[in-house]
């Protein structure tokens, strides 16, 4: 039986979740610290996976702005206390670090609202003059905001990091496997720079280099979900098939709501003759997903297949 394959793109950087351990490496901080500031509500992961905690892009960004304000001399309890600040300022917003421009003058934390720019901790508006001094750090912290220049050469491997994920983001994959190159020449125990790199790699039909980035970042993470993901898709590509499904079938049971490892784990299964299986893994794709535009194709598998 013939079985439309669905090749699901690996997810965008803006996509991407991150570990503590990815997240440590990535900013230079010790898991401890990071696990104090979420468990305090200070700044943390927002998703919640097979009983593990993963930041998301947006979480990595509150993530960054928390480290350059504290770098820059504010102290974390007056941090914090603009943040209460804010959250009963602006009810709408849960996430302040995440969901808004936040930058210091100088003295004072600084947040950009709706093209208001205030100080949260006495409600003070500041002044037109006032703005354009704080441009650059406003554009430093901008929600997935690409940078015109890359880093200079002696930054950090997280600065370089994030240089790639910001041109993922503008579409330029040689910049972006670049940047993570240079990451990981500082820092090779980055999990998701291994991870991207691989991405970029397998968009450029490098399949046996972008296994090997998989494979080394699930040395390092080895309940890295969209690692371990891509690398099943890639062991599909070379044509290893009983690997592909061991490998997408470890997602599908640690991760049950990663949706798209139910979907290629059946096609796999019915293309190999297991059908039951593969109809179970097609009716939890549906259950998960079901307004897709896969759903439908899911739905025509299994009447095939001789399901619902």
């Amino acid at each position: 039986m013939s079985t439309s394959r669905r090749r699901r793109r690996e997810p965008s950087v803006v996509e991407q979740e991150y570990s503590v351990k990815d997240v440590a490496r990535i900013f230079g901080l010790q898991e401890a610290r990071l696990r104090y500031w979420a468990q305090t509500g200070f700044v943390g992961p927002s998703v919640r996976r097979g009983g593990r905690f993963y930041y998301t892009f947006k979480d990595l960004l509150g993530v960054r702005c928390a480290v350059d304000l504290l770098d820059k001399g504010l102290s974390l309890q007056r941090v914090r206390r603009n943040l209460d600040k804010l959250r009963s300022q602006l009810p709408h917003v849960d996430r302040p670090l995440s969901e808004l421009k936040v930058c210091t003058d100088g003295d004072n934390l600084v947040v950009v609202d709706e093209s208001v720019v205030y100080r949260p901790e006495s409600g003070q508006v500041v002044m037109d003059f006032a703005v354009s001094a704080l441009t650059d750090q406003l554009a430093d912290v901008a929600p997935i905001a690409p940078r015109a220049e890359p880093p200079a050469a002696g930054q950090t491997a997280y600065r370089w990091f994030i240089a790639g994920c910001d041109a993922e983001a503008a579409g330029d994959d040689a910049a972006a496997e670049a940047a993570y190159r240079k990451a990981l020449a500082k820092d090779p125990g980055i999990a998701a720079a291994h991870t991207n790199l691989g991405n970029v790699l397998y968009r450029a039909g490098k399949r046996d280099e972008a296994r090997a980035c998989y494979e080394r970042a699930l040395d390092l993470d080895p309940e890295q979900p969209e690692a371990r993901f891509n690398l099943g898709n890639v062991l599909d590509d070379l044509g290893e098939t009983e690997l592909a499904i061991a490998e997408l079938r470890h997602v599908a049971t640690r991760c049950p709501e990663f949706a798209d490892a139910h979907y290629n784990l059946a096609v796999i299964l019915a293309r190999v003759g297991g059908v039951a299986q593969a109809r179970a893994h097609f009716e939890a794709y549906l259950r998960l997903d079901p307004d897709s535009e896969w759903a439908a194709r899911a739905r025509a598998e299994l009447g095939r297949l001789g399901g619902a």
